[in-house]
């Protein structure tokens, strides 16, 4: 009995240690459900959505959907059973196959089947009653779960996913594809390299009008243009104090600092904060120092014992309007390129430029350069334009009157280095020369056009107040009534200078620029008006440099050229006299305005020769010739139209006597 009642004792004993066990568990499980929520509370999570059935990244996992390896027929999982009845296996892959797979949506690699189950609302009848109308097809969004009916309509749905910068999916779940690293701000960036400079890029950066770190891809030409600019202006001096004062990504700007190092000091503004904090990033991302701090004394020593050897290159970044930091701070070379046009900041860009400085415009605005929209060329440029075959030029030389006139109102002058116009951009680049007496000299450059809207002859308007009939077409005399226009006023002198492109295609092969190479070739010769393609590009090209009675030298010689030199001073007394004269004597020497198309001056009926060979024909007859940048069959002369169309005419043959002969030879041949 005494062994029993232990027993008993030992039994229930056991089962109060079980219960107070249990007791502690639950007590234990109790808090770690608390702090999940209280983690869950304090984070909250974004993908709260589960993912619909029908969006998916193989079509494997479509096809998991159903267990098609059983026997028996089976239902498709996205119709519902009025739709598709129920099947065997090897229709229902067919099916799934067929109709659900094969108009997807793909988006970041998921992609979205079409899905015919009534997750919308019913579409009603043709009476109206709701009740029997019928499912409507449609998507599934992977980002915001929407439903949309039109595959256009969910890819440009998509398409506004991604331009506010939500590009991540919103359910939950794995998913097989691997996505960016998400930025700072939520989104993910993407990593793009231009002459060996990395710029981070926002999804967005392709729409202007929703991202403020916009980034052309096309503007590669531009880019690299303007840094053969400032590497031509940082030989004759330096350190050279450039502004990039739209920087968006700050590619242009870091792509200065880091090719010429110390011989520039770099300054990068935007007014946009977005820009500000990519540009850093972005400087980091490519080992080059911030310097943000108000402006001090940013000697060499001073950068240098910051830099403690460890960034290659110093860069300031500064949240400003252009035109304000334009108005406190001087600097010698300046970049220009908003979005649009630049008319709005020339006035500050002159007003603060050092002597001799150069400032560099890009406009984009095609659609008021290209005289598409005549009313608001005027209301931004002050010049009427008509459309005309050479009408890049004159976009160029209209871009050029307004950098003149802005220059002017602050008494200083112009000397255009390079015109360039493309398809997508206007690039202007300027000498600015100090003094009332360079600004009337580019304000005497300022002229009507005198154009002829039958033939298309053109002529500048001498200087004075008389009009005369002065183009040497006689279509106002042949036609009734009044056939020619007045267009500008225009920029009416040389567009290139010959020197300094020279040493533009020295630096772009220094720097391994290999893609506007051939363009700066053909701004050579149309400059010279010559088809030679005899070009240095070496030692001997880097000559001094005569620019409107400014001797400039490089610093190829260094014990040569002292610090006078190197700043690029006027040179006095008779000796700047004598250049004066020389120029004078030379102006004979600078290629002729405007081009004419051989294609729109063909004769019809007749075969016209090949354009070199059209080149070499008008180079016989006594006139000087180039081919142009501005149109690929364009035709840059000192010809007259008229004399230009009767070397045309002599050298084509009639198109019926070159079949003959061709109906000749192939019955000889037979």
């Amino acid at each position: 009995m005494a062994e029993l009642k232990e027993a008993d004792a030992a039994q229930l004993h056991q089962e109060d240690v079980d219960i107070k066990r249990g007791d502690g568990d639950q007590a234990a499980e109790q808090p770690a459900k608390s702090e999940a929520a209280a983690d869950s509370d304090a984070k909250p999570s974004t993908t709260t959505i589960e993912r619909h059935i029908s969006i998916h990244t193989k079509l494997e996992g479509l096809e998991m959907l159903v267990e098609l390896s059983g026997a028996g027929r089976k239902s498709c999982p996205l119709c519902p059973e009025e739709k598709f009845k129920a099947c065997y296996s090897h229709k229902l892959r067919r099916h799934l196959q067929n109709l659900h797979w094969k108009v997807y949506v793909e988006f970041e690699g998921q992609r979205m089947c079409i899905c015919h189950l009534p997750c919308r609302n019913l579409k009603p009848s043709l009476s109206g009653d709701q009740a029997s109308g019928r499912h409507v097809a449609h998507y599934h969004c992977v980002v915001c779960s929407v439903t949309i009916a039109r595959k256009t309509d969910m890819v440009s749905h998509l398409k506004r996913h991604v331009n506010k910068g939500e590009t991540e999916a919103s359910y939950s779940g794995s998913s097989d594809t691997t996505f960016e690293e998400p930025a700072p701000s939520g989104q993910a960036y993407e990593i793009m390299k231009e002459l060996g400079t990395n710029v981070q890029l926002l999804p967005n950066h392709t729409t202007p009008q929703k991202s403020d770190t916009y980034f052309n891809r096309k503007m590669k030409t531009n880019r690299q243009l303007v840094f053969c600019s400032l590497a031509v202006l940082a030989e004759e001096r330096n350190p050279l104090e450039c502004l990039d004062a739209f920087g968006a990504t700050g590619i242009m700007g870091l792509q200065w600092a880091k090719h010429l190092r110390n011989a520039v000091k770099v300054t990068i503004t935007d007014i946009s904060d977005t820009c500000v904090k990519m540009i850093k990033e972005n400087c980091e991302l490519n080992n080059i120092r911030v310097d943000g701090c108000s402006r001090g004394p940013r000697g060499p020593d001073v950068a240098g014992s910051e830099a403690k050897g460890v960034p290659i290159a110093t860069v300031e970044v500064a949240k400003m309007d252009a035109n304000v930091i334009m108005h406190l701070r001087p600097f010698d070379y300046i970049h220009l390129d908003p979005y649009g046009t630049a008319v709005n900041y020339l006035d500050a860009a002159f007003r603060n430029v050092r002597n001799l400085g150069i400032i560099s415009v890009t406009s984009t605005d095609t659609g008021s350069l290209y005289s598409k929209s005549p009313n608001v060329t005027l209301r931004h440029y002050g010049c009427h334009i008509v459309r005309t075959e050479y009408y890049k030029e004159l976009a160029a030389r209209m871009v050029i009157a307004t950098v003149a006139r802005a220059a002017a109102r602050c008494n200083k002058g112009i000397e255009v280095l390079l015109a360039v116009a493309l398809e997508h951009f206007v690039l202007v680049v300027v000498r600015v020369l100090r003094g009332p007496t360079q600004a009337d000299e580019s304000a005497k450059k300022l002229r009507k056009l005198v154009h002829c809207q039958w033939c298309e002859e053109r002529v500048f308007l001498k200087l004075g107040n008389m009009v005369d009939d002065t183009l040497p077409c006689n279509c106002h005399g042949s036609l009734p009534g009044k056939t020619a226009v007045q267009l500008g006023p225009l920029w009416c002198g040389g567009l290139f200078n010959t020197g300094f492109l020279r040493r533009m295609l020295s630096a772009a092969v220094q720097h391994s620029m290999d893609d506007i190479q051939p363009l700066v070739k053909t701004l050579i010769c149309e400059s010279e008006c010559t088809t030679l393609k005899s070009l240095v590009h070496g030692a001997s090209a880097l000559t001094n440099q005569v620019e409107c009675g400014v001797v400039i030298k490089t610093l190829q010689s260094g014990d040569e050229s002292g610090p006078a030199d190197q700043s690029g001073k006027r040179k006095t007394g008779e000796e700047s006299g004598n250049v004066v004269k020389k120029l004078k004597s030379d102006a004979s020497l600078e290629h002729p305005p405007f081009y004419y198309s051989i294609h729109r001056h063909s004769i019809r009926g007749m075969n016209m020769p090949k354009l070199n060979k059209f080149l070499q024909y008008l180079t016989e007859a006594g006139f000087r010739v180039s081919r142009t940048h501005f149109d690929p069959t364009g035709v840059r002369t000192d010809a007259t139209l008229e004399q230009f169309k009767s070397v045309l005419t002599k050298y084509s043959v009639p198109t019926y006597s070159t079949a003959t002969q061709t109906s000749v030879t192939t019955e000889k041949t037979v």
